[in-house]
């Protein structure tokens, strides 16, 4: 099984090729999550990622013949763009074969770092399948984005960095896909601190790394769509799994929802643009799965950052909504000139904004002397919602929020 010693020697073959990424305590969740809170910002890396380190340890050891052969791989995304990457760098030929449903982002990225990209089936293990194949029938060296000691080893180089970035530590908490990730962090850390909790946090839609460990044994679960697709993997790694098993001392799972909400918050508050996978982390803390002291000290790894800006703009809109800062009302009052009007000013008494304003006639269930008006606004939040709707009922106008 993988030690320590593999991860210093990665992290010597890794040196001045890979970001030292950040590990800053942030206030700006102390109202959320209770005691100090530290984000070690993997997004920063040179392909978004988290991935590069594990892929570029593992490309560096290649042997000529090897790198003449060139390279395969299969990906959600982030390890495809760290091969294409750091292939293209080294000059070593590479294909990559992701998922169908990959987002756009992740494939045209990739392929504008130089990797030849097929597009193969509707999960990770089905483009594995094909990059299989690819393998046997070209010759190509397998890159596998978290089945390989060299990979996990390069991960792994985080976990040093967090304990030296944040020596009082008392908990990491890490996202889990393949396990790759978690087993190099979770080596190293326990490691050096031993004392130090480890939390493993898995999307609920796929959570085969918790229920290998309920088995005993390594599981294939059916896997759900998810918004954190870098770490939706039918099962974790063979060699992975010994390490999570060793290692971790718990893992959790987070819902879509509470990952939205955590992209939304690492944005609004921190400035930092996250995907699903990379949010995970800080997912569970908002959620209150990774019970901790406020004492206590903790870090959670973000672990990318390559989300599609459509993702993120339908994030933004839903988290506001579930905020109560966009709602639409609907009032209903006479179809006749000045009801607009009125409505609009005992808005804008309460300082809410209107973003958009459309009449219902024939499709409402009123009057025909009446016409209900559907208002989108920006507000507050709830308290202030609540307030809009006090006043124009006090008014005498009906009103209902739009579900």
């Amino acid at each position: 099984m993988l030690g320590l010693d593999d991860i210093r020697r990665a992290r010597e073959r890794l040196r001045d090729q890979v970001v030292p990424t950040p590990c800053s305590f942030t206030t700006r969740f102390s109202d959320l999550v209770p005691g100090a809170v530290a984000l070690k910002l993997e997004n920063h890396q040179h392909t978004g990622s988290f991935k590069a380190r594990g892929a570029l340890n593992r490309l560096l050891e290649l042997t000529e013949e090897e790198k003449g052969r060139g390279v395969v791989t299969a990906s959600a995304g982030n390890h495809a763009q760290a091969v294409a990457y750091h292939s293209a760098r080294l000059g070593i030929s590479a294909t990559v074969v992701m998922p169908l449903t990959t987002p756009l982002i992740k494939v045209s990225n990739t392929r504008r770092y130089g990797a030849g990209v097929e597009l193969v089936g509707s999960t990770f293990d089905a483009a594995l399948a094909h990059a299989r194949k690819l393998e046997a029938e070209d010759g190509r060296v397998m890159i596998h984005a978290f089945d390989d000691d060299r990979v996990i080893a390069g991960q792994g180089t985080i976990g040093i960095e967090i304990v030296e970035q944040a020596p009082n530590l008392d908990v990491v908490v890490v996202p889990i896909g393949g396990g790759g990730l978690v087993a190099g962090i979770a080596t190293a850390v326990k490691a050096l601190r031993p004392e130090v909790r480890v939390i493993g946090v898995e999307a609920s839609a796929a959570a085969s790394a918790r229920a290998s460990l309920k088995a005993g044994r390594i599981v294939e679960i059916e896997t759900a769509d998810t918004i954190a697709d870098g770490i939706a993997v039918k099962r974790v790694g063979e060699r992975t799994f010994p390490s999570i098993r060793e290692w971790v001392d718990e893992i959790v799972v987070v819902d879509d929802d509470t990952i939205a909400r955590a992209i939304l918050l690492l944005l609004e508050r921190e400035k930092t643009v996250v995907e699903g996978a990379g949010a995970a982390s800080l997912a569970a803390l908002l959620a209150g799965h990774v019970e901790h002291e406020a004492t206590e000290r903790v870090v959670a790894v973000i672990a990318g950052g390559n989300i599609d800006v459509n993702m993120i703009s339908r994030i933004i809109d839903r988290g506001l909504v579930d905020d109560g800062r966009l709602t639409r009302l609907v009032a209903t009052v006479r179809d006749r000139p000045g009801a607009l009007a009125l409505l609009t000013e005992l808005v804008a008494s309460t300082g809410a904004n209107v973003l958009e304003v459309s009449h219902l006639r024939a499709f409402a269930d009123i009057s025909v002397g009446d016409v209900e008006i559907v208002l989108q606004l920006e507000t507050h939040g709830r308290g202030h919602v609540e307030e809009i709707l006090r006043l124009m009922e006090a008014k005498g106008v009906p009103v209902r929020q739009a579900v």
